[in-house]
């Protein structure tokens, strides 16, 4: 079986959207990959020199750069990043082409081995290509096992055996399979023991490669999860210098990475300004690390359809966009548990297990929010709908008077109001989520967590979770971009900020 026939993809497995991050991330870094990518600040400065103009060359060999840069960050930002084998397409020409290439060479195989007498030059081909894939599979320490191996499936020897008509196929077959049985995963073991009941040697070899491709994943899993935790530093420095390389290619290359601390730092001006203290170029509030923190920060607000992504946060946009995703959901569904909890008072406040049977309704109700066919109005109508029968119900079997027609109308409109976005009840769990956030990344260098806000217990366990994988997110682009966010910022701010540094 030729070993160009099979290839692998990565992605990870913890769902369909991880799945495809890598690929999303990569494609979108991909096409800003020019020579004339477009600039938010250019057209308004005078150039100081034309644009160089490069290659295709130059190009393909930044646009392989990236890609491994891309795959790299992947393999050490998502956690569940994992090795699959390429499922090709039902119907397409590749699989096709595969298919008719496999059953030609089977039949082949077969049609020798029926000869009288057999041929083996086929044969002998398998089990080379099987042996070196066996001795790959050992570690240093496996001296015996690597003897055993060189002893039974000796080349040489096999192909005298053959020339003399004294070959045994199904001999060494058992041999490779009680071998494989050996090294592979506990997950394999089940399809080792499919194997021992397979007796023609064409479906058993052809079985045996099947085997032997999923045992070659799993030990590239194997060794990913084995040395992902001493990568760090080593990834950091390869990314950086990585994108050090595509920028000196592509000198407007962080375009849109300035133009987003710029408004961040703008921001924070104005905050300063409009506090009871004047604006100051000595804001304490304007030191890089408040400054990165917010920047990040509103990366959980941004308007995805018409604003150009920073560039060196570009292969974690579908993670970020994500991010941003739960919290609107979170947002939304804290802002309907505090308005139940706050309109019907101290008669439920005490009930056990109320508070996550209402959770776990809203959640339902609110987990295809960002899809193109949820509508908001709808769902919220009906989520009062429900919530008041529930709490009906409840009150009831604990022997409170039951929602009266005005009480319900009430809770209804208030959490139907939720839906508009300057609805107050809504802003304060919006700005408490943002505020917990970025609290979070303050103080994730001491390894401590911030004290959860008032009104969001409900969504406890949930926003944490969405604080440490922000946190870590942040804190890895932190350490790969860091040099490069410096000289932006020196440009930015006034020599008096700008000598302040991050710790």
């Amino acid at each position: 079986m030729p070993k160009d026939t099979d290839r692998f993809q990565s992605g990870g497995d913890k769902e369909a959207k991880e799945a495809r991050a890598q690929d999303a991330s990569e494609d979108t870094v991909r096409k800003r990959v020019r020579a004339n990518t477009p600039s938010p600040h250019r057209g308004n400065t005078p150039q100081a020199s034309p644009p160089r103009f490069v290659s295709v060359e130059e190009l393909m060999e930044t646009a392989k750069g990236v890609t491994n840069m891309a795959l790299a960050h992947e393999i050490m930002v998502n956690q569940a990043f994992q090795v699959k084998p390429t499922e090709l397409p039902e119907g397409s020409l590749e699989r096709k082409v595969k298919e008719i290439m496999h059953k030609a060479f089977w039949d082949c195989l077969e049609a020798q081995l029926r000869e009288e007498p057999p041929s083996y030059d086929h044969a002998i081909k398998l089990l080379a290509e099987i042996k070196e894939t066996l001795l790959s599979f050992l570690l240093p320490g496996h001296g015996r096992l690597r003897s055993r191996i060189e002893e039974v499936l000796d080349l040489p020897l096999i192909q005298q055996q053959a020339e003399n008509g004294a070959l045994d196929i199904s001999q060494l077959s058992q041999f490779i399979v009680g071998m494989m049985g050996s090294l592979c995963a506990p997950c394999r073991d089940k399809d080792i023991n499919e194997l021992k009941e397979i007796t023609d040697i064409v479906p058993l070899l052809k079985a045996i490669f099947s085997t032997l491709d999923l045992m070659k994943v799993d030990m590239a899993n194997f060794a990913l999860s084995s040395i992902r935790p001493h990568l760090m530093q080593q990834s950091v420095e390869y990314e950086r210098n990585k994108f050090q390389e595509f920028l000196e290619k592509q000198p407007y290359a962080l375009d849109y990475t300035e133009k987003w601390l710029e408004d961040t730092v703008k921001s924070l001006r104005e905050a300063d300004s409009g506090s009871c203290s004047a604006a100051s170029h000595d804001s304490p509030s304007l030191v890089p690390l408040n400054v990165h923190n917010l920047a990040y920060l509103r990366l959980l607000r941004w308007d995805h359809a018409s604003d150009p992504f920073p560039e060196t946060v570009l292969m974690d946009q579908v993670r970020f966009q994500a991010m941003q995703q739960e919290a609107e959901q979170l947002v939304l569904l804290s802002s309907v548990l505090l308005i139940v909890y706050t309109t019907t008072g101290e008669a439920i406040s005490g009930l056990p297990g109320l508070m996550e049977t209402l959770k776990n309704t809203v959640s339902v109700m609110l987990a295809d929010m960002h899809t193109l066919s949820f509508g908001a109005q709808e769902a919220l109508a009906t989520i009062g709908e429900k919530l008041c029968i529930e709490l009906s119900q409840c009150l009831s079997q604990h022997g409170y008077s039951p929602f009266s027609a005005d009480r319900t109308s009430t809770l209804k409109g208030q959490i139907l109001a939720v839906t508009q976005p300057d609805n107050k009840v809504r802003k304060l769990m919006d700005s408490r989520i943002q505020s917990y956030l970025l609290a979070a990344l303050e103080s994730s260098q001491h390894k401590t967590p911030p004290p959860l806000p008032g009104g969001l217990a409900p969504v406890s366990r949930e926003l944490q979770e969405l604080a440490v994988r922000f946190s870590r997110l942040v804190n890895f682009n932190k350490l790969v971009f860091s040099p490069f966010y410096q000289k932006i910022l020196q440009k930015i701010l006034t020599p008096g900020e700008s000598s302040s540094t991050e710790t």
